[in-house]
Order: structure tokens, then C-alpha cells, then sequence
């Protein structure tokens, strides 16, 4: 044999030698040692991962790995091999601008592996970083003459379960969370799924059985966990398709009006998909993993970024007592043709001259720093549902919105304005305005905007969680920190932690609020958001409704708000947002003065947050301690008819408190005696026990104040 031949034989078997060593799963710990993640590629060359908590199985083998649109070399899902692995530990402790505590943790342990498959010589790497309260892991495709760009036709990412788990879901969608969370067993999906959805499946995006993320997740041995997806940057949402006769879920991108799932561009990194894990449903509340997964504040200075409590023009509009439109005479003032001076007003108008500042007075009255008022410019006659390019110019008030005056008039009383942009779906149309709408409103002194995107996208087929409208948010989020403005996003693409990177992005809506209290939110809904919608970041939920009985507002409205005065005040500390609104009318506050004292006093900026009991669909309850203060205020909601007994153990040993504590009465039910609460005051210590009471719907909620 020829001496060079027989030397790259064997050179060639150290390589398979070497290949096949290399191959074999790769471990890694969490920092605890509860949890494992195992990484292989099997005989095909795919890419396989596992997860176990305590030994157990979480995920069973799953595959990874990428469908290729017209791709003519072929897909990145097998004839991988391991090229090389690193590890590595990561330690520290971070402050946020705003949060539930004054610092987070992150730690993890990680995991690189990086792949080269055969043939194509492409390169794909897939990184593990696991914590001791989750995973998360995401793709990575370096700069590469063989893989420059390419389209997606949909990512195999899959989720394979041990058992036929309970689940908390939502339907499968591309436009909305607007829907009520459905429990149910995983083999029980498909057969709930059209009764669960609002919309047809074929005209609203999904056409495949599948359920939105965050979804959680219960298995019979009591093992929580929440699988969602973290810093959604350049990348459609997911949704999980379901294979509910092997109980796994797979990753379902969203398309965009072509039917492509995503287009990279090397370098590129996908967004991280996130396990979070634990055998204590409390522990899924309070992680911080989503957040870790992020990249630290990407903003200099933060000084202007100031969480408040805000009032609104708002519910009355709701409600039906008044309308966003100036004038119902839609042919007189459409955009181009005329203006608003000969228009015929209808007098329902609610962003009058008159009515916001009368607002304004109560807001400042009550110590309530914001005040958002809806409607006050042109364009709201014919907005929706045409989908119509341009609508409005984010510029242009009512004749009746006198917006110097205002603007003056709220600075007097130390109130500032928050401006709202709704968009009516035309993406297209709100950039070409964006500079002027951002540079007007810091002419006059608004420094947060609400922002809706309610309806169909404009461009045409583009879907809200899509790739294009997921790269306008983050546009919008940060052009608003180049003009120091705050964000409040409405109809807008579920949260992935990214208000870590740019805390300018206070809270977002993007799932059912408080609006659908008014026409049957299920009564444990507000038991579910937690665990589903504010995993990613924070909701803007708007509580605070006191009055439930709509016809009072609207002769026309039949409808009961469906909770109790107890859960509404509970809702503030489960519905953790540093943008916090008190949503009801200044006339039904100063008729609930008990309820309304809670309202106002309750922070917004808290140093320490402890979630005492939670169990998904049935109760939620926290504590919070006021920012750089000893003052704690604790917040209840509960689907089931309950008595809590909580521990005080978590104040200072020693030190006396004062505890005022709003809870439902005995006979409280949602629909027929809401309004039945009780207050009380009692002494109390770090060794009391409270026990409180909640019905189905309802809740209860404390403030504790030492005795000075």
C-alpha cells in the first residue's frame, strides 16, 4: 500500500474515531444540579436535545434545526457533525432600571456547540444556557461564504412532552392574544380549538392546530413548566403546532404576506426558545429568565425613563358614555378633502377641553402623575376596518381638543400627558409620520405614547407577530428613545423580555384586558395572565374599575364588569407593571372612597417582590415592598371561592405594622353583589397570620405600614 494512501486512511478513521466521540450527548448542569440538558446528533446528522429536572424527564428527545424555502442544497435539519464544544459559567447581579426587585440574578451554566454539515460545508451552532429555574437555547449562524442568505420555510424546533400534561392555552394566532386561556389536557386541544376561537382559522393566519406561547404547563406529578421564546429581535413569533397523539409541541413561525417564515442574513442569531421549569408554580412567576436571555440596557442614560400611575379618556369611550370621534359627518372631513370647521359636532365627543381637564384636576388632586386622553386628534370618523393607508397624522387635534391649553394647564398641576398614536394597522403610513409625531410631542411635553395597531396590516398579508411588524416595534421603541419617549404598546406582538435592553418600553397590552371584562372574560382570568402573557414583560391591564353596572354610562350598555371591587384592587400587585393605570371616571371614585384609597396609594416602584401562593386558574397572591421604603402592600386574585392564610414572616422581625385590609364579604359574587368587600385595621408582625378571604372572580388586597 502507498505510504501516503495508508496514512490517510488512517487519518480518515481518527476522524470518524473522533466524530463518533464527539457525537455522544454532551451535558450540562444547571448551577443547582436540578436540571440537565443533554445535546447529541443522531444517525442522520440531526440535532437532538433533552432536558431533565431531579432526574426526570421534562423534554424527551427533540429535534432541531431549520426548513429551507427554494433551497437547492437542502435543509439545516440533519448530516450535522460536531465540530467542537465549549462551556462556560456566568455569574451576576444586575439592576433594573424598573422591575419587581431592586436586583436580578443571572446565573447559568452554558453550553456552545458548534456543527458543520456534511456536504454543504455550512456551519450552524446552537447555544444552551441553563439556569437553575429553566433553558434557554437559540441558533447561531456565523459569517459564511456557504450560507450568506436564506429564506425559512419553517423551524423543527420541537417540545416533546413526557405525558398528556394539563395545559393553559390560547389558540393558535397571528394577529391577537385577545382570547380567554382554555385548561385543558394536551389530547383535548384539537378538539376545544374551534370552539376556543374567536376568529376562522383559515381567514386569521393559523391554519394548523396549534396554541400561542407563553403556554404553561402542569404535569399529574405536579411539575410546572412554561415554555416561551426570549429577545424576539429580526424573527417571526412562534406559535407550537401539536402532535397530540406523542404529546409534542413544534415551533410554528409566524409568515409573512409571501408565506416565508423569516429571512437571515449572515451573521445571525435566532431569538432564544425558553423552558421554565419547576415543581412549585410560584417559582415560574418569579423567574427572571426571560429577562436574563436579553441583552443588558442598551440606553445611556435612563434618567427620563420614570415609571407613574396614569388616568385615562379612556373607559367612558369603552363603555359607549362617549365616542373617539369628533363628528359623525365622515364625508365633510375626510382627509384631503376638508377640514373640521363646517363639521357638524355630534356632542359625544369624550377629548374635550372641558372633560380633560377636569381629569386633570382629580389626577392631581390625588397625587396620579399621567394622564392619557384618546381621540383628540383628527381622523377617528373613518379609521377602522378599511384598511385605508393614511388616517391619521398624529399631529392634528379636534377643534374642540385645545392643546395648548391643556398641555399648560396639566404642567400647572403637575400632571404629564400621554400622548396616543393609533395606527389602524398602517405600519407604512405611522413611519413616514414618526420623526414629526415624536419631535410634536416633545415640543409639547409628552413623554410616553400610547401605541395601537388595531386591524389588519397595512402593507396588505403582513400579520402583528410577523417578521416585518416584529422589526417596526423594536423601530418604534427605539426611535423613541432617541427622543426620550416612553412606550406603551397596544395590539402589539407578545413580550420577550426586551424592555431589559430598552426600558423605555414600560408595558405593552397584547392579550385580553380589562375592556373584555365587560363581555365575559372567564372568572379566572386574571390567575392565568401571570402565568401566560406577563412571563415575557409587563401588561397594561388598566384596573381599577369601581362602577360595574355599564348602563349607567350608556343607556345602550347591558353589560356587568365581571369582578369584584376586591379583585380589581388585587389586580395591582398580581399584574405587576410599572405603567399602572387607575381606569375608572373621577365621578365613580369619589363614590367608592374606600376602594379609591388603595388606588391612589398603591406604588408602582417596588425593591422586593414574594409570590406567597399561586396554582394557575385557581389563586395568585404577592407581596411587595415599596421602593426604598418598609411600607408592603400584598395583592390577591382567585378563580376559585378560597380563604388564604398568609404568613407575614417576610417583614422585619421586631417591628410593628399597621395593616388596612380590603377583602370580598362573605356574600360577594361577581354579576349579582360585587360590591360586597370589607376594611378593616389590625396590628400586625412578621409572626401574623392573615387569613382573607376571595370568591370566585374576587380577591383581597393589604397595605402594611410600620408604626413609627
Amino acid at each position: 500500500m502507498h505510504k501516503n494512501l495508508f496514512k490517510a486512511i488512517i487519518l480518515t478513521f481518527s476522524i470518524l474515531m473522533f466524530t463518533t466521540w464527539i457525537s455522544s450527548a454532551q451535558e450540562l448542569s444547571s448551577p443547582n444540579g436540578r436540571l440537565k440538558t443533554y445535546f447529541s446528533v443522531d444517525k442522520s446528522g440531526q440535532p437532538i436535545y433533552r432536558l431533565t429536572y431531579d432526574n426526570k424527564y421534562v423534554v424527551k428527545d427533540s429535534k432541531l434545526g431549520f426548513i429551507l424555502l427554494n433551497d437547492r442544497i437542502g435543509n439545516l435539519t440533519d448530516g450535522f457533525n460536531i465540530i467542537n464544544t465549549e462551556t462556560s459559567s456566568f455569574d451576576e447581579t444586575w439592576s433594573p432600571v424598573w422591575g419587581e426587585e431592586d436586583t436580578y440574578r443571572n446565573k447559568y451554566n452554558e453550553l456552545l456547540v458548534n456543527l458543520k454539515q456534511l456536504g454543504t460545508g455550512r456551519e450552524m451552532a446552537i447555544r444552551f444556557r441553563l439556569f437553575d429555574d429553566g433553558l434557554g437555547f437559540r441558533y447561531e449562524f456565523p459569517s459564511q461564504k456557504n450560507l450568506t442568505y436564506f429564506t425559512i420555510k419553517e423551524e423543527v424546533t420541537e417540545f416533546a412532552m413526557t405525558g398528556n400534561h394539563t395545559a393553559f392555552w390560547l389558540p393558535g394566532d397571528y394577529d391577537t392574544e385577545e382570547y380567554d386561556v382554555t385548561e385543558s389536557r394536551i389530547s383535548e386541544i384539537r378538539s376545544l380549538y374551534n370552539k376556543e376561537r374567536t376568529y376562522n382559522a383559515s381567514q386569521h393566519g393559523m391554519d394548523k392546530i396549534g396554541v400561542q406561547t407563553p403556554l404553561q404547563l402542569k404535569t399529574d406529578d405536579g411539575l410546572y413548566i412554561n415554555i416561551h421564546e426570549a429577545a424576539l429581535i429580526d424573527f417571526p413569533a412562534i406559535n407550537l403546532e401539536i402532535d397530540d397523539n406523542n404529546f409534542i409541541f413544534r415551533t410554528h413561525l409566524t409568515p409573512d404576506a409571501t408565506g416565508a417564515k423569516g429571512h437571515v442574513q449572515t451573521a445571525f442569531n435566532t431569538p432564544w426558545r425558553t423552558i421554565i421549569v419547576s415543581d412549585d408554580a410560584r417559582d415560574i412567576l418569579s423567574s427572571k429568565l426571560v429577562y436574563n436571555l436579553n441583552e443588558p440596557c442598551a440606553i445611556k442614560d435612563v434618567s427620563w425613563i420614570k415609571p407613574m400611575k396614569y388616568m385615562g379618556v379612556w373607559w367612558e369611550m369603552i363603555t359607549g358614555k362617549t365616542h373617539w370621534s369628533y363628528t359623525d359627518d365622515f364625508f365633510s372631513v375626510q382627509i384631503g378633502k376638508s377640514d373640521y370647521k363646517n363639521a357638524k359636532p355630534h356632542g359625544r365627543h369624550g377629548a374635550n377641553t372641558k372633560n380633560v381637564m377636569r381629569y386633570i384636576d382629580f389626577a392631581s388632586k390625588n397625587g396620579i402623575k399621567g394622564m392619557l386622553v384618546e381621540g383628540w386628534n383628527i381622523g377617528w370618523e373613518d379609521w377602522f376596518g378599511h384598511q385605508k393607508d393614511y388616517v391619521f397624522d398624529f399631529v392634528t387635534p379636534y377643534p374642540d381638543f385645545d392643546l395648548p391649553r391643556i398641555r399648560d394647564y396639566a404642567k400647572s398641576k403637575g400632571v404629564k400627558m400621554i400622548m396616543h398614536h393609533e395606527t389602524s394597522g398602517s405600519i407604512r403610513n405611522y413611519e413616514r409620520h414618526l420623526d414629526k409625531a415624536f419631535s410634536f410631542m416633545k415640543t409639547n411635553g409628552y413623554d410616553a405614547v400610547k401605541t395601537g395597531y388595531v386591524g389588519n396590516i397595512i402593507p396588505y398579508g403582513e400579520y402583528h407577530y410577523g417578521q416585518w411588524l416584529v422589526n417596526h416595534y423594536m423601530y418604534v421603541v427605539k426611535k423613541a428613545a432617541e427622543y426620550k419617549i416612553m412606550v406603551n404598546a397596544h395590539e402589539a406582538v407578545h413580550m420577550t423580555g426586551l424592555s431589559r435592553t430598552y426600558p423605555n418600553l414600560l408595558s405593552q397590552e397584547s392579550a385580553k384586558g380589562q375592556e373584555f371584562q365587560t363581555s365575559g372574560n372567564k372568572l379566572n382570568h386574571l390567575t392565568l395572565l401571570p402565568f401566560t402573557r406577563l412571563i415575557g414583560g409587563p401588561m397594561d391591564y388598566t384596573p381599577g374599575i369601581v362602577m360595574f353596572d355599564l348602563k349607567k354610562l350608556n343607556p345602550n350598555n347591558h353589560n356587568m364588569v365581571q369582578t369584584t371591587i376586591c379583585n380589581q384592587l388585587g389586580s395591582y400587585l398580581t399584574m405587576y407593571t410599572p405603567l399602572q393605570m387607575a381606569a375608572d371616571l373621577p365621578e365613580h371614585y369619589e363614590a367608592e372612597p374606600r376602594a379609591f384609597e388603595f388606588i391612589k396609594d398603591v406604588p408602582v416602584m417596588w425593591s422586593e417582590s414574594k409570590y406567597l401562593e399561586a396554582e394557575p386558574g385557581r389563586y395568585i397572591s404577592v407581596a411587595r415592598r415599596e421602593k426604598g421604603k418598609r411600607n408592603w402592600y400584598i395583592g390577591n386574585v382567585s378563580g376559585v371561592n378560597r380563604v388564604s392564610a398568609i404568613k407575614l414572616d417576610f417583614l422585619e422581625p421586631g417591628v410593628k405594622y399597621e395593616a388596612k385590609i380590603w377583602q370580598d364579604g362573605k356574600d360577594a359574587k361577581v354579576g349579582s353583589n360585587p360590591y360586597d368587600y370589607t376594611v378593616s385595621v389590625r396590628k400586625v408582625s412578621s409572626k401574623t397570620i392573615l387569613k382573607l378571604n376571595a370568591v370566585e372572580g374576587g380577591g383581597w388586597a393589604v397595605s402594611i405600614k410600620p408604626i413609627l
